[in-house]
């Protein structure tokens, strides 16, 4: 297991209000250095850094491409650039990110056009709900209706085979709903539409469900997933967001428990039923995604079960979160973000010490690290989910952590 994470080496914890700079500081390495500044010191630090990374990666997704689309997804393709863009224009109102994040969504908007996909991450649903986003910011009327307008029609256009799961499925159709609801305000999607939506998932969860075990089951290219982009945690995650019936939240609390039963002695989580492998520790498959859900069961029901298991999970990141990879979806980027979530429930100092950490090691080593070849800067490295774009939107996020919420899953 330990080829695929550096060990952490970190101390703990440093409380704030430990003296920063002293002689046995100074002789430290960079990343203790680093460590030892205070936070808000070192929050300018890294919203400098984002604010490089973000004209990075847009140069490199968007102008070396001659502003043509090729994947217009927020996972891997310029949507994703624009969703950090959006990100960049809330943490500095700067006017000109809001302006280049709406073109190139409207070249997605041209380039989705014969996509099946209906989900925020991966499908139009994104486009159009992000799309709608900005023109509300953007004080543009009409660009909102046509926005608002496309995203309706597109739940007429399911079919019987959509998945359930959050990147090509059904979960991921209502968080742009809930997406937009947020953004633009409640009801602007229709209850009855989401409603029709989550009676489809339900039905589907029982009709697999487990019995006498796991009150809802989903299957994703013939494996039961229980991570958060393809499986349980990431449909558990969508539907408490729902205004469910006691019958089902019932079912969603019985879900969770049976996940929390059945974990690895480790503390992980298996990636999809039956599998034995403790390997993966990330946001799609393993304890991150997992805690994440974990601390909305806690919110939302104020469970202690769901609470002292969210805690679990996130020692474990702690412990083996340090991937060997950048990204937020497999890397250290999305795994910070169980500290924020944590730190976010508990306003416990330490939390936000851990991501602070974590968010430090990212600043300090990561791009040394990909140029050695040590560290993995991802498939397609300047993109949200996999590189350096969600490294700066991580970064635009610890400007104020007590807002942070991991892109297109938290609320």
């Amino acid at each position: 297991m330990a080829e695929r994470y550096f060990p952490n080496k970190m101390p703990h914890y440093i409380p704030e209000e430990t003296p920063t700079i002293n002689e046995e500081t100074a002789n430290k390495d960079s990343l203790s250095r680093l460590l030892s500044l205070p936070y808000h010191t070192l929050r300018r630090t890294l919203q400098a850094s984002a604010l490089h990374l973000k004209d990075m990666v847009v140069r490199e997704t968007w102008g070396l491409s001659g502003k043509r689309v090729q994947d217009y997804s927020v996972y891997t393709g310029v949507l994703g650039t624009a969703y950090l863009l959006f990100k960049a224009y809330e943490v500095t109102k700067n006017e000109n990110d809001l302006h280049l994040c709406s073109q190139i969504i409207n070249a997605c908007d041209s380039a989705s056009a014969a996509s099946r996909h209906v989900t925020f991450i991966c499908g139009r649903a994104g486009v159009y709900a992000l799309g709608a986003v900005v023109a509300k910011y953007a004080d543009d009327p009409r660009l909102l209706d046509y926005y608002l307008k496309q995203f309706k029609e597109l739940q007429i256009k399911f079919s019987n085979d959509v998945p359930n799961e959050l990147l090509y499925g059904r979960a991921g159709f209502l968080w742009a709903c809930l997406f937009i609801d947020k953004h633009i305000g409640k009801e602007t999607i229709a209850t009855e539409c989401r409603r029709a939506v989550v009676d489809e998932m339900i039905k589907a969860g029982r009709t697999l469900a487990l019995k006498d075990r796991c009150p809802l089951m989903y299957e994703w290219h013939g494996k039961k997933y229980w991570g958060a982009a393809h499986g349980l945690a990431g449909i558990m995650h969508v539907l408490m967001d729902m205004e469910l019936k006691p019958d089902e939240i019932k079912d969603v609390k019985g879900t969770l428990r049976y996940m929390i039963k059945n974990r690895f002695a480790s503390g992980n989580y298996p990636s999809s039923e039956g599998n034995e492998s403790d390997r993966l520790v990330h946001w799609c498959h393993g304890a991150p995604g997992v805690a994440l859900t974990l601390v909305k069961a806690a919110e939302v029901f104020g469970d202690e079960e769901f609470f002292q298991a969210a805690v679990e999970a996130g020692e474990l990141v702690w412990n083996r979160g340090l991937l060997k990879r950048v990204g937020i979806c497999h890397g250290i980027s999305g795994n910070t973000y169980v500290f924020l979530s944590l730190y976010r429930l508990t306003g416990n100092p330490e939390y936000l010490y851990k991501a602070k950490a974590f968010a430090c090691f990212l600043q300090d080593r990561a791009q040394k690290l990909i140029s050695e070849g040590t560290m993995h800067g991802g498939d397609c490295p300047y993109s949200l989910f996999e590189g350096f774009g969600g490294m700066a939107y991580l970064f635009f996020d610890m400007a104020e952590p007590s807002e942070a919420r991991f892109p297109a899953y938290e609320l």
